[in-house]
């Protein structure tokens, strides 16, 4: 059994959420984020997209319309994780929720690896929007071993990406 190792290029395609309205989810992920709509399933599930690919997150209804939020204290899904493709990109996002007064920031932190903003979709599912520092500045020990951490984030830093 420990002799398979999965294909390195292997990637996560796309997360599905249960969410309990539609439409307040969509304005959240496209109106906020900045996602594409690229399909809508009747009135009950839509898939969103960055740059065109079929879907990145599926939402829907099915199971969940009008439902409370799942519970904090159960098994399931901690966060969806976006990755932005430069620093830049995340300080725009998180600027954009700056001006959006946007209630449901719930961190900020700096792994070493990343740097991440963690907030609340509307039906409290958690989101990190991060990037990721080049493979070469990853903090690793004496053995050349990964050395991930969670420090404050400097977001005064992070913002004068936007100068």
């Amino acid at each position: 059994m420990n002799d398979y190792q999965i294909p390195a290029l292997t990637r996560i395609g796309h997360v599905h959420l249960k969410v309990s309205d539609l439409q307040r989810s969509l304005d959240f992920y496209c109106g906020l984020l900045g996602f594409e709509l690229m399909m809508k399933y009747g009135t009950q599930a839509a898939f969103i997209s960055a740059g065109g690919y079929h879907h990145h997150i599926g939402l829907n209804t099915w199971h969940s319309l009008g439902a409370g939020p799942a519970p904090e204290h159960a098994p399931g899904l901690y966060h969806t994780a976006i990755l932005y493709p430069e620093r830049k990109d995340l300080a725009v996002i998180f600027q954009r929720l700056i001006d959006a007064k946007y209630q449901h920031i719930t961190g900020a932190s700096d792994h070493g690896v990343s740097e991440a903003i963690y907030l609340n979709d509307p039906d409290q599912n958690g989101v990190e929007l991060y990037w990721d520092r080049p493979r070469e500045q990853w903090p690793k020990d004496q053995a050349g071993e990964l050395t991930m951490f969670t420090k404050r984030l400097d977001i005064e830093g992070l913002l004068t990406e936007l100068k």
